[in-house]
């Protein structure tokens, strides 16, 4: 009896959450939903990779609600899909898909799968992301009067996302630095990122919306591919010295936002924790309805993480489980649809922003 009550638990728990994130989307929608230019890594690339590298990304990957593999790096929708979704907006076209169909009216999503602020004029480096929109506008800005195109407005108005730094990170340990080498890189990633938004701002952009990065040290991928005898885990069994690290970059990148919001007038910067998010999920995976938080559903090699670098999603090998919707982590790095869109709800409750901005408040007007 008590297995069975736990599984209602379970059940009508996760049933509870998905109609917040359903109520809390129809509660926000708009009816003027912004221009958004998202800058990212492969937490938020919508296909920019498989459309800029011919990269093959492949089934199971987007097998829920696309049916289809979308270039995206999920089963199914990411965090920025429901975001959009909550401002009744269209999904973001990756700004290198030819075939997109699209005029980009309602944005770009420059973001790309590997992407990291540093080294420099390196694709898709940030700063390669922000000349790409500098192109973009400028092309945009020619041919506004031969059509439907976004208007020197719509740029002004527009909300500018920006998810990186994870790479960073996590590139600095994979090549062997030290966890005091690390930190020492952050102040340098932290510049970049204030480099892009005040390129942006000097192009007119007043609204930016940041993400911090999460708990690396949780990743299947990170956990499969070091030696833990000479590692330090947490009570949650993550790589203590990759979580430290990026809270030192979340911290430096609070700061950043604070700074910035003092020295660029007339800006609105929303910082969200999504590290705390993330964490919360691990941490209470029972309570959210997902079992082996720290297992990829798609991958190889079985328990503890089912994650092998040769044999990985999609490729002759790897095995899927049946049901996404009980696992948190998709591949071994990012999150299944399942996992997005409770992030989503929580995002959208604003109880991780700073400050406390509705993100429906883009759109109002």
């Amino acid at each position: 009896m008590a297995s069975r009550s736990h599984f209602h638990f379970r059940f009508f728990f996760s049933l509870f959450l998905l109609l917040l994130l359903i109520t809390v989307t129809i509660a926000s929608q708009c009816k003027n939903p912004p221009v958004i230019f998202n800058f990212g890594d492969s937490n938020s690339d919508t296909g920019g990779l498989v459309a800029g590298l011919g990269f093959p990304v492949t089934l199971p990957n987007g097998r829920n609600f696309f049916h289809r593999s979308t270039g995206r790096l999920s089963d199914g929708r990411l965090l920025i899909d429901f975001l959009c979704e909550s401002l009744n907006a269209s999904f973001l076209s990756p700004y290198l898909d030819s075939l997109a169909n699209s005029k980009f009216t309602n944005g770009a999503n420059f973001a790309i799968v590997g992407s990291s602020t540093l080294p420099k004029f390196v694709p898709f480096s940030l700063n390669i992301q922000v000349m790409q929109f500098l192109r973009f506008k400028a092309r945009t800005l020619e041919l506004v009067t031969t059509g439907n195109f976004i208007n020197g407005e719509g740029f002004r108005n527009a909300l500018y996302m920006i998810d990186i730094g994870q790479n960073d990170i996590a590139d600095s340990f994979s090549k062997n630095l030290s966890y005091v080498q690390v930190i020492k890189r952050i102040p340098y990633v932290i510049t970049e990122i204030k480099n892009a938004v005040k390129v942006l701002y000097d192009e007119g952009g007043r609204k930016f919306w940041i993400h911090n990065t999460g708990p690396l040290g949780c990743l299947p991928q990170k956990l499969s591919m070091v030696d833990l005898q000479n590692k330090v885990l947490d009570g949650h069994g993550c790589i203590s010295s990759y979580n430290e690290a990026a809270k030192m970059f979340n911290e430096g990148l609070l700061h950043l936002c604070q700074e910035m919001r003092s020295e660029l007038k007339d800006t609105t910067i929303v910082y969200v924790d999504i590290y705390a998010i993330k964490q919360d999920l691990i941490a209470n995976s029972i309570k959210y309805g997902f079992s082996s938080p720290l297992m990829a559903c798609c991958g190889n090699g079985g328990p503890p993480y089912n994650y092998n670098i040769r044999v990985t999603c999609g490729h002759p090998g790897s095995e899927v489980c049946s049901q996404g919707s009980k696992f948190i982590n998709w591949d071994g790095i990012h999150f299944t649809e399942a996992a997005n869109s409770i992030m989503a709800s929580k995002v959208l409750s604003t109880a991780y922003s700073t400050p406390r901005i509705p993100f429906d408040f883009f759109c109002r007007g």
